[in-house]
């Protein structure tokens, strides 16, 4: 039997797994980093529950989408703008990003960059790739899958990253990087 070519959504799927993995890698480096600070890790319950969605989606996916599935341009554009919105989340909190809900008492809460305007522009980021790279490639229903199960877990991840926070004072200037 023949192995299948790699067609352009098995590539941009491939993409998105080695940026999720360098990700990963980056947050480890981060979370070791800041407990050996002093910091703390709540709400590690339910860390695993994100790593089987996100790892569930990503491998639905590479299974569903054969290698010579059409690609909506214009989500796949709007997939791209995403992953600038992920980056910039990323780049605001430096050494204190990581994928686990981890504080370090005393460090001012970031109010720069994307945080700004909203409290947690990563869990927008996120929704709205969970379902937007399915539609890239026409399986709406992997995206309604991913959004159902993300939004309870989202929901409940707030809470305990807001009551993590909760008492940190907010620092306004450009030069901070504190979470």
């Amino acid at each position: 039997m023949e192995t299948p070519p790699l067609g352009w959504p098995h590539v941009i799927l491939l993409l998105v797994a080695v940026q999720r993995l360098a990700e990963l890698a980056v947050a480890r480096r981060n979370t070791r980093r800041l407990l050996a600070e002093g910091a703390r890790e709540v709400g590690a319950a339910h860390y695993p529950l994100f790593v089987g969605l996100h790892a569930g989606w990503l491998a639905l996916l590479v299974a569903v989408v054969p290698a010579d599935a059409p690609v909506n341009g214009w989500l796949l554009a709007l997939f791209v703008l995403l992953q600038a919105g992920r980056v910039w989340v990323i780049a605001t909190l430096g050494r204190f990003w990581t994928t686990r809900i981890v504080t370090l008492s005393g460090a001012p809460l970031v109010r720069r960059g994307p945080f700004r305007w909203v409290r947690h522009p990563n869990y927008l980021v996120v929704a709205g790739e969970l379902a937007v790279l399915p539609l890239v490639f026409g399986v709406w229903w992997i995206a309604v899958l991913a959004t159902l199960l993300n939004v309870p877990l989202t929901l409940h991840r707030i809470r305990v990253e807001d009551g993590a926070l909760s008492g940190r004072r907010a620092l306004r200037s450009a030069g901070s990087t504190a979470s």
